[in-house]
């Protein structure tokens, strides 16, 4: 199998002063804003099962409420698309760094605004409109922010260990979630009264402090090379949303396909076991113990994540990640039924296992793969609408359906197997779609995905468009 064209000359070497601590700065920018986002989408995500279906909608029919709850979470998703395409073409025409300021100040501010917000029992309908508004301001603002850390941090990294070091952000992803099921479950030890007047909010007011941090960090991150290429060159795309949805629209079906197995099985094991675990067992249920599952899987993650991007720039980036679709695939049937037992200890397991090896498998050789699917003109933009749009798909409707099929089926486990399972299946053909990204020149204006013989030309009609992976 070759490898597509490489560079390896163009990045300055880490034994430069200069570049080494760019190098640790722009680390650092990305793993505390994806701690951030996913501290916030995890906790949200631990609070809609728990929290927010009570609080914030009315009573009348639990199951209903926990439905309409989870609604309200992939709202979030929804609006992270156009957030991704509002940020992503600001981040190919004026950089990558102006554009991460920008979207830690919208997601983080409207996550503590959450912890502010009053009830239903307060205010009534407006209590779901505001909580809908926040979380819609929280999704258009993280819909930029992953996309902008991975290329960012793709765009830095030595070519040659780009897979380990493009990771290292996303150990801020296992950190955040880490962070976030702790801190949940310490809260869900209170008293339920005072979990559900003061202390919930806690940890949503806390996201300010992250929002600091981020802050201090990024103001001092230079832009990065390839996009300092760019403008040297005069060759930062016009109309970047023309391009990525004509010539670079292949890379983006196949990155949306890629993430389906793992954003999807994601968000199933961190927040819908939990609500099929709770409906199963009953409302009784210690909801603080099975938190856990996803502590320990965060734990796992912190290592899995930086391994299997390591193990990417040795055996590639497809062999890795198929790997993880497989493992998910196998893993689906096993899992849901596990988590039917009703046993605490097995859920636990069962659920770390699926976030620490299934999920962050993918997670690691993705982190550098998605940005050398696309051209550097379009970048920032191909890999935010590779993930958003994925993460609407997948991410947003998985608890949504999740929490109907549970609600309509009385709590069925083959139901979310099967639907577990077609998440994996997808993932895997989508990784015969795909080239071999290893070590691709990110200085490169065209995608490694390709459009078909009109290719060529500057004006691509969009119904021409087919998947064609070059040097297989």
């Amino acid at each position: 199998m070759a490898v597509t064209q490489t560079d390896t000359t163009r990045t300055p070497s880490t034994e430069d002063p200069e570049y080494a601590a760019n190098l640790k700065r722009a680390t650092l920018a990305s793993s505390i804003g994806s701690a951030l986002e996913y501290f916030d989408f995890a906790l949200y995500g631990l609070s809609t099962a728990l929290i927010f279906n009570v609080l914030f909608f009315p009573q009348g029919d639990p199951a209903m409420a926990t439905v309409a709850a989870f609604a309200t979470y992939g709202v979030g998703f929804l609006a992270r698309p156009f957030g991704g395409l509002f940020f992503g073409r600001l981040g190919d025409r004026v950089g990558r760094k102006v554009v991460l300021v920008v979207t830690i100040l919208l997601m983080g501010g409207a996550s503590t605004a959450i912890g502010l917000l009053p009830t239903y029992e307060a205010i009534g309908i407006w209590a779901p409109i505001l909580l809908v508004t926040l979380r819609l301001l929280q999704g258009f603002g993280a819909g930029a922010e992953q996309a902008g850390s991975t290329v960012l941090m793709a765009e830095y990294s030595p070519v040659r260990r780009r897979g380990f070091f493009s990771a290292l952000p996303f150990v801020g992803i296992q950190a955040g979630t880490l962070l976030a099921a702790v801190v949940f479950g310490l809260i869900t030890l209170l008293p339920e009264d005072a979990l559900l007047s003061w202390g919930w909010r806690v940890p949503f007011l806390a996201s300010f402090v992250l929002i600091l941090v981020a802050l201090f960090i990024r103001a001092r991150l230079r832009e990065t090379p390839t996009f300092i290429e760019l403008e040297k060159h005069e060759q930062i795309a016009e109309k970047p949303v023309k391009e990525i949805f004509t010539k670079g629209l292949p890379g983006v079906i196949v990155g949306i396909g890629l993430r389906m197995a793992e954003n999807g099985g994601s968000y199933m094991f961190q927040t819908l076991a939990l609500a099929f675990f709770v409906a199963t067992v009953g409302q009784d249920a210690d909801k603080s113990l099975l938190t856990w599952g996803v502590t320990l899987g965060s734990l796992i993650g912190i290592f899995s994540v930086p391994i299997t991007g390591a193990l990417s720039d040795r055996f590639g980036r497809r062999a890795v990640y198929r790997f993880g679709a497989v493992f998910m695939l196998v893993y689906s049937v096993p899992a849901w039924w596990l988590l039917s037992l009703g046993n605490y200890w097995i859920a636990i397991g069962t659920v770390a296992i699926g976030i620490g090896v299934a999920v962050n498998t993918m997670l690691g050789p993705q982190c550098a793969m998605l940005p050398e699917l696309f051209g550097n003109r379009h970048r920032y933009l191909g890999v935010a609408m590779a993930r958003e749009l994925s993460a609407v798909i997948a991410g947003g409707v998985a608890g949504v359906l999740g929490a109907y099929l549970i609600a309509v089926s009385d709590g069925n486990w083959v139901l979310l197997a099967i639907y577990m399972a077609v998440l994996a299946i997808i993932t895997i053909a989508s990784t015969f779609l795909v080239p071999e990204t290893l070590r691709r020149d990110l200085m490169r204006l065209d995608d490694a995905v390709k459009v078909s013989s009109t290719e060529a030309g500057d004006d691509v009609d969009a119904n021409t468009l087919s998947i064609k992976a070059i040097q297989w």
